[in-house]
């Protein structure tokens, strides 16, 4: 006799979904299956996404049509029962058919990512597998618990190409990420092009650490990867670090440099060692001419200014450059996020604070910090030593850096972002993001390897309510992921603290 296939409990997911109700038979998708959407463009390009994943495993058509019962129905209702916000859902399985509902098109796309893993791992294959694909009966009700859950990509120290910007991106949508912040400058390399300083990307963009041959992105490559992460409701985030951080821009150009002489590119990875020259006008030329051009192409809320390690700028200086930097941004639009050691200077009103300090960080630091949260700066939480990425999970891991100490999967989701910084308010904590630092990732191997699995826990604890926050739990729960992620093709860490 066949064994009985049994469908994947509700309560499986990760992010954990915020009220998780079983009831009733699971639903089969079979080959007179349809995807029912409305007459909304948006629910639309949702309803193709999700049958471009179903149909090469299933090898069912799942047509998209307009009207009738049953099937997978995507449907968005301005006030549907419960307050589901702008990114909650709601997903109703039932032998009758699937209805995912919720108030904007980001919350159907986020639905139909806990409706993913619902489904046997096979679904994510690209041929056709035996199935059968059940989803368990019930509703989960879900909505996340902080608005910016992020991930950072240094393409400065590395240089990936649009493509595999892409696939990152694609790898986030998988856990509800929302924002994609990208690390374009740095003393490695320059990675945007900027038509009234062209030699920031053609020759600060010419290298990277070890001496490759580096890249930069031209402004339509950038804005490709600004529509497709759009398409997978995630906002990029594009940084220029400054005032230090910033050797590719003085070897660039030396009027930059308070000498006058330009430095040469430098494919190290020291920091602290570069800094714009304070002083000068053209300074504030450069700094202008950036973040009107970037802020042109970027529709997303934010721009990120750095501010970190800057070692070799006077105190009085970096807090002249921050006052003189931050309304630039305001005047293009755009909100600034800045790494913490902005609360040292002026922070503007409305500027986010992006802590990456250490639980034993000094307590000085950590008040700064925690006055500027109270005095009404937003923060997002990103501490080194739990959910840096590029830090190694043990002594022996071939990849990353120990500077912050060691991060294994339990640490880096083990703490909770409500109450890590004694002291601040929680509506100054606008949500987590998980940094990944390339000094020593190279190809998207290193990538996933890195990233796998301690960007699920970063992504749990941006979404879920800390009610569900459960190590011996969610340790289950990241295990069922291992047979999707080999679907996938993503090679992740196989931490002995879980039982894969």
């Amino acid at each position: 006799m066949p064994t009985k296939v049994s469908p994947t409990p509700l309560d499986r997911v990760v992010p954990a979904p915020a009220s998780v109700k079983p009831w009733g038979s699971p639903y089969r998708i079979t080959g007179a299956t349809a995807i029912r959407v409305d007459d909304s463009p948006r629910v639309g390009r949702i309803g193709e996404y999700l049958a471009d994943i179903l149909r090469p495993s299933t090898g069912y058509r799942l047509p998209l049509v307009h009207s009738g019962r049953g099937g997978i129905q995507l449907r968005l209702e301005r006030q549907p029962k419960g307050g589901l916000g702008a990114e909650g859902y709601r997903l109703d399985s039932s032998e009758a058919g699937i209805t995912i509902t919720a108030t904007e098109p980001a919350g159907l796309f986020h639905g139909v990512q806990t409706l993913r893993q619902l489904l046997p791992p096979a679904v994510e294959k690209k041929s056709v597998q035996p199935g059968p694909w059940l989803v368990a009966g019930g509703t989960i009700k879900d909505s996340p618990r902080y608005a910016y859950r992020g991930a950072m990509l240094d393409v400065s120290r590395h240089f990936f190409t649009v493509a595999q910007v892409k696939r990152y991106i694609d790898e986030l949508a998988l856990y509800k990420i929302n924002e994609l912040h990208l690390h374009l400058s740095d003393d490695q390399g320059w990675r945007i092009a900027v038509d009234s300083w062209p030699r920031l990307a053609t020759y600060g963009g010419s290298t990277e650490v070890g001496g490759g041959r580096g890249g930069h992105y031209t402004k339509a490559d950038y804005q490709e990867i600004v529509r497709y992460a759009a398409s997978r409701y995630l906002e990029v985030v594009p940084e220029i670090d400054m005032p230090g951080h910033t050797n590719a821009a003085l070897a660039s150009y030396a009027d930059l440099n308070c000498n006058g002489t330009a430095p040469p590119l430098y494919t190290g990875t020291d920091v602290g060692f570069s800094s714009l020259c304070v002083g000068k006008d053209v300074t504030y030329d450069f700094v202008d001419d950036v973040i009107r051009e970037l802020a042109a192409i970027t529709p997303g809320r934010y721009l990120h200014i750095g501010g970190d390690e800057a070692h070799s700028t006077s105190h009085e200086d970096y807090v002249k450059f921050m006052d003189r930097v931050q309304p630039v941004v305001a005047e293009y639009g755009k909100t600034v996020i800045a790494w913490h050691q902005i609360t040292g200077a002026h922070p503007a009103k409305g500027a986010i604070a992006q802590y990456w300090g250490l639980d034993d960080t000094d307590a000085a630091e950590k008040a700064q910090v925690v006055k500027a949260a109270q005095n009404g700066t937003g923060l997002i939480l990103s501490p080194a030593d739990r959910i840096y990425l590029d830090m190694k999970y043990t002594e022996d891991t071939p990849l990353g850096q120990d500077w912050a100490g060691l991060v294994e999967v339990k640490r880096s989701y083990d703490w909770d972002p409500g109450n890590y910084l004694a002291g601040v308010p929680g509506s100054a904590i606008r949500g987590v993001e998980a940094p990944l630092w390339t000094e020593t990732i190279v190809t998207d191997a290193d990538i996933d390897q890195m990233v796998f699995p301690r960007l699920a826990g970063a992504a749990e604890l941006g979404w879920s309510p800390a009610s569900t926050h459960d190590w011996d739990a969610y340790k289950v729960r990241l295990a069922a992921q291992a047979a999707r992620w080999d679907a996938l093709g993503i090679g992740y860490y196989r931490s002995p603290e879980v039982s894969w």
